[in-house]
Protein backbone atom coordinates (compact mmCIF):
# COMPACT_ATOMS: atom_id res chain seq x y z
CA UNK A 1 0.00 0.00 0.00
CA UNK A 2 1.33 3.42 -0.99
CA UNK A 3 2.47 5.54 1.94
CA UNK A 4 1.29 9.16 1.83
CA UNK A 5 3.33 12.11 3.05
CA UNK A 6 2.35 14.37 5.95
CA UNK A 7 1.42 17.29 3.67
CA UNK A 8 -0.90 15.13 1.58
CA UNK A 9 -2.59 13.71 4.67
CA UNK A 10 -2.99 17.20 6.11
CA UNK A 11 -4.75 18.40 2.95
CA UNK A 12 -6.84 15.24 2.63
CA UNK A 13 -8.13 15.60 6.18
CA UNK A 14 -9.69 18.93 5.22
CA UNK A 15 -11.91 17.16 2.68
CA UNK A 16 -14.84 14.96 3.62
CA UNK A 17 -14.37 11.91 1.41
CA UNK A 18 -18.02 10.95 1.78
CA UNK A 19 -19.43 14.35 0.85
CA UNK A 20 -20.33 15.51 -2.65
CA UNK A 21 -19.55 19.21 -2.91
CA UNK A 22 -21.02 22.15 -4.75
CA UNK A 23 -19.13 22.61 -8.04
CA UNK A 24 -17.46 25.90 -7.12
CA UNK A 25 -16.60 24.65 -3.63
CA UNK A 26 -15.05 21.50 -5.11
CA UNK A 27 -12.72 23.51 -7.33
CA UNK A 28 -11.77 25.79 -4.46
CA UNK A 29 -10.91 22.75 -2.35
CA UNK A 30 -8.90 21.18 -5.18
CA UNK A 31 -6.86 24.36 -5.63
CA UNK A 32 -6.43 24.70 -1.88
CA UNK A 33 -5.21 21.12 -1.64
CA UNK A 34 -2.14 21.84 -3.74
CA UNK A 35 0.97 21.57 -1.60
CA UNK A 36 3.70 21.33 -4.23
CA UNK A 37 5.87 24.33 -5.11
CA UNK A 38 5.19 24.10 -8.87
CA UNK A 39 1.92 25.19 -10.48
CA UNK A 40 -0.09 21.98 -10.39
CA UNK A 41 -2.57 20.94 -13.04
CA UNK A 42 -6.24 20.55 -12.16
CA UNK A 43 -7.50 17.18 -13.36
CA UNK A 44 -11.00 15.76 -13.60
CA UNK A 45 -12.31 12.20 -13.71
CA UNK A 46 -15.82 11.57 -15.05
CA UNK A 47 -17.46 8.19 -14.48
CA UNK A 48 -20.08 7.56 -17.18
CA UNK A 49 -22.95 5.12 -17.34
CA UNK A 50 -21.68 3.53 -20.55
CA UNK A 51 -20.02 0.27 -21.51
CA UNK A 52 -17.19 1.21 -23.91
CA UNK A 53 -16.85 -2.45 -24.91
CA UNK A 54 -19.83 -1.73 -27.16
CA UNK A 55 -19.01 0.48 -30.13
CA UNK A 56 -22.32 2.34 -29.84
CA UNK A 57 -21.46 3.42 -26.30
CA UNK A 58 -18.00 4.80 -26.99
CA UNK A 59 -17.70 8.44 -25.89
CA UNK A 60 -14.91 10.28 -27.63
CA UNK A 61 -14.45 13.88 -28.67
CA UNK A 62 -12.49 17.11 -28.63
CA UNK A 63 -13.10 20.52 -27.09
CA UNK A 64 -11.25 23.82 -27.08
CA UNK A 65 -10.92 25.09 -23.51
CA UNK A 66 -11.60 28.87 -23.52
CA UNK A 67 -8.80 29.53 -21.04
CA UNK A 68 -6.40 26.96 -22.42
CA UNK A 69 -4.36 24.52 -20.37
CA UNK A 70 -1.79 26.94 -19.00
CA UNK A 71 1.15 25.25 -20.66
CA UNK A 72 3.01 25.39 -23.93
CA UNK A 73 1.77 22.77 -26.37
CA UNK A 74 4.39 21.62 -28.86
CA UNK A 75 2.65 20.80 -32.14
CA UNK A 76 4.21 18.72 -34.90
CA UNK A 77 2.74 18.70 -38.40
CA UNK A 78 3.36 16.07 -41.07
CA UNK A 79 2.74 17.77 -44.40
CA UNK A 80 4.26 18.60 -47.76
CA UNK A 81 4.17 21.41 -50.28
CA UNK A 82 2.10 24.48 -49.50
CA UNK A 83 0.70 22.88 -46.33
CA UNK A 84 4.17 23.02 -44.76
CA UNK A 85 4.19 26.81 -45.04
CA UNK A 86 0.60 26.96 -43.74
CA UNK A 87 1.65 24.93 -40.69
CA UNK A 88 4.66 27.15 -39.99
CA UNK A 89 2.60 30.32 -40.37
CA UNK A 90 -0.01 28.91 -37.97
CA UNK A 91 2.62 28.43 -35.27
CA UNK A 92 3.51 24.74 -35.53
CA UNK A 93 6.73 23.93 -33.68
CA UNK A 94 7.91 21.20 -36.07
CA UNK A 95 6.95 20.77 -39.71
CA UNK A 96 8.05 18.16 -42.22
CA UNK A 97 7.38 14.67 -43.49
CA UNK A 98 9.99 12.03 -44.21
CA UNK A 99 12.63 13.90 -42.21
CA UNK A 100 10.44 13.95 -39.10
CA UNK A 101 9.39 10.34 -39.59
CA UNK A 102 13.05 9.27 -39.64
CA UNK A 103 13.79 11.41 -36.59
CA UNK A 104 10.96 9.71 -34.69
CA UNK A 105 12.19 6.29 -35.79
CA UNK A 106 15.50 7.23 -34.20
CA UNK A 107 13.75 7.82 -30.88
CA UNK A 108 12.84 11.53 -30.85
CA UNK A 109 9.42 12.32 -29.37
CA UNK A 110 9.75 15.86 -28.02
CA UNK A 111 6.25 17.09 -28.94
CA UNK A 112 2.76 17.00 -27.42
CA UNK A 113 0.39 16.83 -30.41
CA UNK A 114 0.76 15.61 -33.97
CA UNK A 115 -1.25 16.65 -37.02
CA UNK A 116 -1.07 15.23 -40.54
CA UNK A 117 -2.60 15.98 -43.89
CA UNK A 118 -4.42 12.98 -45.40
CA UNK A 119 -1.98 12.69 -48.31
CA UNK A 120 0.96 11.81 -46.04
CA UNK A 121 -0.81 9.38 -43.71
CA UNK A 122 0.52 6.35 -45.60
CA UNK A 123 4.03 7.41 -44.59
CA UNK A 124 3.04 8.41 -41.05
CA UNK A 125 1.43 5.00 -40.58
CA UNK A 126 4.90 3.46 -40.62
CA UNK A 127 5.56 4.93 -37.15
CA UNK A 128 2.08 4.19 -35.80
CA UNK A 129 3.48 1.68 -33.31
CA UNK A 130 5.61 4.40 -31.78
CA UNK A 131 3.01 7.16 -31.77
CA UNK A 132 -0.17 5.21 -31.01
CA UNK A 133 0.62 3.95 -27.49
CA UNK A 134 1.67 7.50 -26.52
CA UNK A 135 -1.51 9.09 -27.82
CA UNK A 136 0.44 10.98 -30.49
CA UNK A 137 -0.89 9.35 -33.66
CA UNK A 138 -2.88 11.72 -35.89
CA UNK A 139 -6.49 10.60 -36.05
CA UNK A 140 -9.38 11.78 -38.21
CA UNK A 141 -11.81 11.24 -35.32
CA UNK A 142 -10.01 13.86 -33.22
CA UNK A 143 -9.56 16.22 -36.13
CA UNK A 144 -5.80 15.79 -36.41
CA UNK A 145 -5.86 14.27 -39.89
CA UNK A 146 -6.98 17.22 -41.96
CA UNK A 147 -6.13 19.68 -44.71
CA UNK A 148 -7.36 22.52 -42.47
CA UNK A 149 -3.92 22.91 -40.92
CA UNK A 150 -4.19 26.56 -39.96
CA UNK A 151 -7.28 26.16 -37.79
CA UNK A 152 -6.17 22.84 -36.28
CA UNK A 153 -2.73 24.06 -35.22
CA UNK A 154 -4.13 27.25 -33.71
CA UNK A 155 -6.77 25.30 -31.74
CA UNK A 156 -4.18 22.88 -30.38
CA UNK A 157 -1.87 25.71 -29.35
CA UNK A 158 -4.82 27.46 -27.68
CA UNK A 159 -5.78 24.48 -25.53
CA UNK A 160 -7.78 21.97 -27.56
CA UNK A 161 -8.00 18.63 -25.77
CA UNK A 162 -9.14 15.23 -26.99
CA UNK A 163 -10.63 12.64 -24.69
CA UNK A 164 -12.13 9.18 -24.76
CA UNK A 165 -13.79 6.92 -22.25
CA UNK A 166 -11.57 4.17 -20.87
CA UNK A 167 -12.51 0.52 -20.30
CA UNK A 168 -13.87 1.26 -16.83
CA UNK A 169 -16.19 3.93 -18.22
CA UNK A 170 -14.05 6.84 -16.97
CA UNK A 171 -12.79 9.90 -18.82
CA UNK A 172 -9.66 11.56 -17.44
CA UNK A 173 -8.48 14.96 -18.62
CA UNK A 174 -6.98 18.25 -17.46
CA UNK A 175 -8.76 21.59 -17.19
CA UNK A 176 -5.93 24.03 -16.52
CA UNK A 177 -3.61 25.12 -13.73
CA UNK A 178 -4.15 26.00 -10.07
CA UNK A 179 -2.93 29.51 -10.87
CA UNK A 180 -5.96 30.04 -13.15
CA UNK A 181 -8.16 30.53 -10.11
CA UNK A 182 -11.68 29.20 -9.67
CA UNK A 183 -13.49 31.37 -12.22
CA UNK A 184 -11.33 30.44 -15.21
CA UNK A 185 -11.35 26.77 -14.27
CA UNK A 186 -15.14 26.82 -13.98
CA UNK A 187 -15.42 28.25 -17.51
CA UNK A 188 -13.23 25.42 -18.84
CA UNK A 189 -15.21 22.88 -16.84
CA UNK A 190 -18.52 24.19 -18.17
CA UNK A 191 -17.44 23.86 -21.82
CA UNK A 192 -15.99 20.40 -21.20
CA UNK A 193 -18.99 18.97 -19.33
CA UNK A 194 -21.45 20.40 -21.88
CA UNK A 195 -19.55 18.53 -24.60
CA UNK A 196 -19.68 15.31 -22.58
CA UNK A 197 -23.46 15.69 -22.22
CA UNK A 198 -23.91 16.32 -25.95
CA UNK A 199 -21.95 13.14 -26.71
CA UNK A 200 -24.28 10.90 -24.70
CA UNK A 201 -24.88 7.74 -26.75
CA UNK A 202 -28.50 6.98 -27.60
CA UNK A 203 -27.98 3.47 -26.23
CA UNK A 204 -26.91 4.75 -22.79
CA UNK A 205 -29.72 4.13 -20.31
CA UNK A 206 -30.17 5.29 -16.74
CA UNK A 207 -27.78 7.71 -15.07
CA UNK A 208 -25.26 9.04 -17.59
CA UNK A 209 -22.84 11.03 -15.41
CA UNK A 210 -22.38 8.81 -12.38
CA UNK A 211 -19.60 10.67 -10.62
CA UNK A 212 -17.22 13.60 -10.95
CA UNK A 213 -13.95 13.98 -9.07
CA UNK A 214 -11.63 16.97 -9.37
CA UNK A 215 -8.09 17.19 -7.98
CA UNK A 216 -4.74 18.87 -8.33
CA UNK A 217 -1.93 16.76 -9.79
CA UNK A 218 -0.64 15.54 -6.43
CA UNK A 219 -3.63 16.38 -4.25
CA UNK A 220 -6.61 14.35 -3.00
CA UNK A 221 -9.78 13.99 -5.05
CA UNK A 222 -12.85 16.11 -4.32
CA UNK A 223 -16.26 14.71 -5.27
CA UNK A 224 -18.75 16.94 -7.09
CA UNK A 225 -22.51 16.66 -6.63
CA UNK A 226 -23.61 15.58 -10.12
CA UNK A 227 -27.20 16.67 -9.39
CA UNK A 228 -26.01 20.28 -9.69
CA UNK A 229 -24.66 20.01 -13.22
CA UNK A 230 -27.83 20.93 -15.12
CA UNK A 231 -28.43 24.11 -13.14
CA UNK A 232 -24.75 25.02 -13.36
CA UNK A 233 -24.77 24.79 -17.15
CA UNK A 234 -28.00 26.81 -17.43
CA UNK A 235 -26.35 29.64 -15.53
Amino acid sequence: MRKRGKKYIEKRNKIDGAEKYDIKDAFELAIGSSYIKFDETIDIAVKLGVDPRHADQMVRGTVVLPNGLGKEVKVLVFAKGEKEKEASDAGADFVGNDDLIQKIKDGWLDFDKAVATPDVMASVGKIGRMLGPRGLMPNAKTGTVTFDIDRTVKELKAGKIDFRVEKAGIIHTSLGKCSFGVDKLLVNFSVFIEKIIRLRPASSKGIYIKSLVVSSTMGPGVKIDTNLIKDFIKN
